[in-house]
C-alpha cells in the first residue's frame, strides 16, 4: 500500500468525521455510485470533531439530495428528481462553509435537474471536487475506504455491510503493526468491482477468524 493509500494526515483520520464522510461520499458519487453516496451523506449528518456546525449538516443534506436527484434522473423518475433536486438546491444555496467542496457546480447541477428533469448519461454528471482533488476509489484514505465499502454493500453491491465495517476497524488496528491484510482487501473491494463477491467473501472469512481468536482469548480470563 502506498503513502497515498494510508493517507497523509494520520491524526485527522483516526476518528471518522463529517469531512471523512464528505470525501468518501464524493468518491462514491464520482464513481457513479449515487445511492451509496447518498447513504454515506445521510448517515453522517453531524458536525466535524463533535462541534456545533449547522452548516455542515446542511451541506451533507444538500449533497445527499443531489445524489438522490441524480439517481432519479438516471432512472427516469421525474417527480423523484424534481423533489430531491429542489431540496438540494435550497440546502446548498445556504451553505456558508462547504468544507473544501467546489460547491457551485454541484448546486448548478441540482438547479438544472430541478428545472429540466430528464434521463441523463452518467458522463454528463459533474465530478465533485474536494480541495484540489476529485476523489475516487484510488485516492481514498483508509478511513474513507472504511466508510465507502459498507455503503456499497448496503446499496446492493456484494458483501455484508457489517462485516465490511468490522474489517475497516481491523484495518485501522493493523496500522503500525506491519500487517495490511484487512486494508489491502478493503481497497481491493472498492477498486476491483468484478472481484467484489470473492473479496467480500474473503473479508468475511478473515473477520470471522479474527473474532473467533478474540473470543478464545477472552475465554481464557
Amino acid at each position: 500500500m502506498t503513502d497515498r493509500d494510508s493517507g497523509q494526515n494520520e491524526n485527522a483520520r483516526d476518528t471518522p468525521s463529517a469531512l471523512a464522510a464528505i470525501t468518501a461520499g464524493a468518491a462514491l458519487f464520482n464513481e457513479d455510485r449515487f445511492l451509496a453516496a447518498r447513504d454515506v451523506w445521510e448517515g453522517e449528518r453531524r458536525p466535524p470533531d463533535g462541534g456545533d456546525n449547522d452548516g455542515t449538516e446542511r451541506l451533507l443534506r444538500g449533497l445527499a439530495a443531489t445524489a438522490a436527484a441524480t439517481q432519479g434522473a438516471i432512472d427516469g423518475d421525474r417527480s423523484e428528481t424534481i423533489e430531491h433536486a429542489q431540496a438540494a438546491a435550497a440546502a446548498l444555496n445556504g451553505v456558508a462553509d462547504p468544507q473544501g467542496i467546489a460547491i457551485e457546480p454541484v448546486r448548478e447541477w441540482a438547479e438544472r435537474l430541478a428545472a429540466a428533469p430528464r434521463d441523463v448519461e452518467s458522463a454528463s454528471v459533474p465530478r465533485i471536487r474536494v480541495g484540489d482533488e476529485t476523489p475516487g476509489f484510488d485516492g481514498l484514505s483508509l478511513v474513507g475506504a472504511g466508510i465507502a465499502a459498507p455503503a456499497l454493500a448496503r446499496t446492493g453491491e456484494p458483501g455484508d455491510a457489517e462485516a465490511l465495517a468490522t474489517a475497516a476497524d481491523l484495518a485501522r488496528e493493523e496500522r503500525g503493526t506491519g500487517r495490511t491484510r484487512f486494508a489491502e482487501l478493503l481497497f481491493a473491494y472498492l477498486r476491483t468491482p468484478d472481484a467484489r463477491p470473492q473479496v467480500a467473501a474473503r473479508l468475511r472469512d478473515h473477520v470471522d477468524i479474527e473474532e473467533r481468536k478474540r473470543r478464545d482469548v477472552d475465554d481464557l480470563f
